[in-house]
């Protein structure tokens, strides 16, 4: 009897890379496809779509891989829920950057077998992904705090001052939103420059973009913390000294090649689903001169670590700061949900899936970027490139360098 075999993505720009992933995945048996809707993709990258989803069905029916496709009936990045039951498949296939714990979970409990797969050109042809395109034109760089994060805010740095250590990344994978990479902040620079950034002092463009962000007609009261501006506009390594005020006292970088290769040996992100629209990982904040401590000192150690190359030592660091942001915004690993009653919600998945990867021996801390509540999960590992190559749905990174 023949497989039912599931794929699904929104497929807006379509290209040699998803039907070479279609060919792949009609190898196991006939394939089925679930198409992301118009309104999906607007909420869930914030712009529309190059082709509407009833021209987007009629390209996807057409290759000759695809046994049937049908426009997803669900939201957000697990929208094909709704497609899945209808379909009943017998294998779920993803790319290795589409993987996550979400879908494997979904599929586990539908018994439906999950395969992970590499994604490789077709012989001859060059290697495509909707990622590589937009790239093309659009260069900005996000940011991954490292350690001391939360010290940006005054109501935090108030009980004691400290370091925050940030690096800046290439985009060299899909940048999603509400995931802790300070897209927001990314999204502000993209407003003015829209491709790459302009050749300036960095700290001053840092300067510019956090004052353009936190303009005074700004209506929510909210003023974002200086370390996503920093962490983007400074390339390298970067640390930021506060002390009560929104913007640091001192910033210190290290463009050292030696150390930016020894971070990305040993850095990697696992992704997990995004913070929920309608969810706040500052209810229940409770901060404390002790709690501000352990953040800094944790932040110190880290940066030390790091200029001495020592990774026992910056796993136990970059683990501490992590510890001491959850015991100040417990929120980061159980959000709330303001407003709203969803009975789908799973308030542990993401104490479940740190408790899967901190289970696995190359996994050696592990952190959630920004201001957590979903996203993905940063990695100090032993071997990037041996952890990538045995769980394809990690995500290396690559620090930006100074031109």
């Amino acid at each position: 009897m023949i497989k039912r075999v599931f794929v699904s993505g929104c497929y807006d720009l379509l290209h040699s890379g998803h039907i070479e992933f279609f060919r792949q995945a009609a190898q196991y048996g006939d394939l089925y496809v679930g198409i992301g809707s118009d309104a999906t993709y607007l909420g869930y990258k914030h712009r529309q779509t190059v082709y509407p989803e009833q021209e987007r069905l009629f390209m996807v029916k057409s290759i000759r891989y695809v046994k049937d496709a049908y426009i997803n009936a669900g939201s957000g990045v697990m929208d094909f829920v709704p497609t899945l039951d209808i379909v009943k498949p017998d294998v779920f296939v993803v790319n290795s950057d589409g993987a996550s714990d979400e879908k494997e979970r979904v599929c586990r409990e539908r018994g439906i077998e999950y395969i992970v797969l590499q994604r490789t050109p077709q012989e001859g042809l060059q290697a495509r992904s909707s990622t590589d395109l937009k790239a093309a034109t659009c260069q900005l760089p996000t940011r991954l705090d490292l350690a001391g994060t939360w010290i940006d805010q005054p109501y935090v740095s108030c009980f004691g001052a400290g370091w925050a250590l940030t690096i800046s990344v290439e985009p060299t994978f899909e940048i999603r939103e509400r995931c802790g990479l300070s897209t927001s902040t990314r999204n502000v620079i993209k407003s003015i420059w829209p491709y790459r950034l302009p050749d300036m002092v960095p700290e001053t463009l840092a300067r510019l973009v956090f004052c353009f962000e936190n303009s005074p007609e700004r209506q929510d009261g909210f003023v974002s913390g200086a370390q996503d501006a920093i962490g983007i506009c400074v390339p390298g390594l970067c640390r930021h000294y506060y002390n009560g005020h929104f913007w640091p006292e001192r910033i210190e970088t290290c463009n050292d090649v030696a150390t930016l290769d020894w971070l990305e040996q040993h850095l990697c992100m696992i992704p997990l689903e995004p913070r929920h629209s309608r969810c706040s990982v500052v209810e229940g904040k409770d901060i404390t001169p002790t709690k501000v401590k352990a953040l800094t000192t944790a932040a110190d150690a880290c940066w030390q670590a790091i200029m001495r190359h020592d990774l026992d030592a910056f796993a136990a660091a970059y683990r501490a700061s992590f510890d001491a942001q959850v015991a100040m915004f417990p929120g980061m690993i159980r959000p709330t949900l303001l407003d709203i009653s969803d009975d789908d919600y799973d308030y542990e998945y993401i104490v479940d899936a740190i408790a899967r990867w901190a289970a696995e021996p190359d996994v050696l801390a592990w952190k959630m970027p920004g201001a957590g509540g979903g996203g993905y999960l940063a990695f100090v590992v032993t071997d990037t490139h041996r952890f990538c190559q045995a769980h394809p749905q990690a995500i290396p990174l690559r620090i930006r360098r100074l031109q």
